[in-house]
């Protein structure tokens, strides 16, 4: 067995040194692969059967079929070009990413916790349901309405209050898993037997989606919505002092949506295990899809409050809440609440292009103000969330709650909530 080793790597007579620099090449590939591997796995961001998981274990079959094949020398070269490359292009792309030259991971494979999403004509984006996910390692399970949380019976629904709950991944709760929800939590808070709360978070949405979601798709198993809840700011601030910015927001962040969170037919997690086949997909779509990549997109020069987005925003927020006092439904609006512990640098983070993180928070305060103006001349309630009622313990990141945040954010809405949403249990 050793001496075959020896012959396989080119150390037995007569000496074959292009097997061992192939050898030592594979080993090196080999070495950077299972420390980012085990650098993943040591932050839980590696996990058995998701893309991730299968980018590596390609990777791993192509530097062992190289030493495999060690004999066949042109064989071997080209199978530790195509695992260069391949680790190049995930690698190096998650390497802009981290060092936020890069707005999105592009090519590295993720490993999937979120819902996965397919394309819609006017949403773009919407949620698949979990049964016939992409995956199967899922953090939110999505009902066959595409929303998320468990499935409802509409007869129910009928006998209760149901209040729709409308924003983006902030809403959805992608860190938190099932029952520990801030919907689900409200619910219990408000009283199950009374209240049914439905989640239409999405990620990414802003209130261009929601004046969408408002119009169009508000009902929850054919039953209508008594009352909206809607928890909005850090999407829409992502618009800030774009160039030319569209009324719709529709040639920057719309279009962004659908390669940020993988809608594509021809893209997603699949491809994602070979950053090659996903790139060459990358131009397939630049040549061949009807619904094009997003343009470069230009910042205004601008900093601190933004007239345009200023003047959008307040439309959208006037919008939906006409559309809901037209059919009888009161209308909640609740400002973002930030992590301002994590934001403390001068730079901007690739959802906010045109936004440092220093400025996040004063820049948030300022939708907020925005939104608490609109809704009390509207006659809307306004739930101010203070900022001190969440620790930096209660966040993920800058904006996204842990269980604990989600548990502490219900508990100070629930009161407005309830006073807000009530008296709408009457049977329809």
């Amino acid at each position: 067995m050793k001496s075959f080793f020896l012959d396989q790597i080119g150390l037995s007579h007569p000496r074959r040194f292009e097997r061992t620099i192939a050898f030592l090449v594979a080993c090196t590939l080999a070495l950077v692969v299972g420390a980012v591997a085990l650098r993943l796995i040591a932050k839980d961001e590696f996990h058995f059967n998701s893309p991730r998981f299968w980018y590596f274990s390609y990777l791993a079959g192509l530097l062992l079929l190289a030493v495999a094949c060690a004999r066949l020398p042109r064989l071997t070269m080209v199978l530790l070009s195509l695992a260069a490359l391949e680790i190049g292009l995930g690698f190096g792309t998650a390497l802009l990413y981290k060092l936020r030259l890069s707005s999105s991971e592009t090519l590295f494979a993720r490993d999937y916790v979120r819902p996965h999403y397919d394309w819609h004509p006017l949403l773009q984006v919407r949620q698949v349901p979990t049964a016939v996910a992409r995956s199967t390692r899922e953090v939110a399970y999505v009902n066959s309405e595409r929303r998320r949380g468990r499935e409802r019976d509409p007869q129910e629904l009928k006998s209760k209050s149901v209040v729709a709950l409308i924003g983006g991944s902030t809403t959805l709760d992608i860190l938190s898993r099932e029952g520990e929800t801030w919907a689900e939590h409200l619910e219990r808070l408000l009283g199950a037997d009374r209240f049914a709360v439905i989640n239409h978070g999405v990620s990414g949405y802003t209130t261009s989606e929601h004046v969408i979601q408002t119009a169009f798709y508000q009902d929850s198993f054919g039953v209508p919505a008594n009352c909206a809840v809607y928890y909005i700011g850090w999407n829409d601030l992502r618009n800030a002092h774009v160039r030319d910015l569209d009324p719709a927001y529709a040639t920057n962040h719309l279009v962004g949506q659908i390669d940020a969170l993988d809608a594509r037919r021809i893209n997603g997690p699949a491809l994602s295990v070979s950053p090659t086949l996903s790139f060459l997909a990358k131009l397939a779509i630049l040549a061949f899809d009807t619904v094009r990549p997003p343009a470069a997109i230009h910042g205004d020069g601008g900093k601190g409050p933004d007239p345009a987005l200023e003047k959008i925003y307040a439309r959208n927020i006037a919008t939906i809440s006409a559309i809901n006092r037209g059919r009888g439904i009161r209308t909640v609006w609740i400002g973002q609440v930030m992590n301002k512990a994590s934001l403390k640098d001068d730079q901007m983070e690739g959802w906010l292009p045109f936004v440092r993180d220093s400025e996040i928070p004063t820049m948030i305060a300022w939708l907020n103000g925005i939104l608490k103006r609109e809704a009390e001349r509207l006659g809307d309630t306004y739930i101010d969330v203070p900022a001190e009622a969440l620790a930096p313990e209660d966040f993920g990141d800058v904006g996204h709650f842990r269980p604990s945040g989600s548990r502490k954010f219900a508990e100070q809405i629930a009161p407005a909530v309830g006073r807000a949403c009530a008296g709408g249990a009457t049977p329809r």
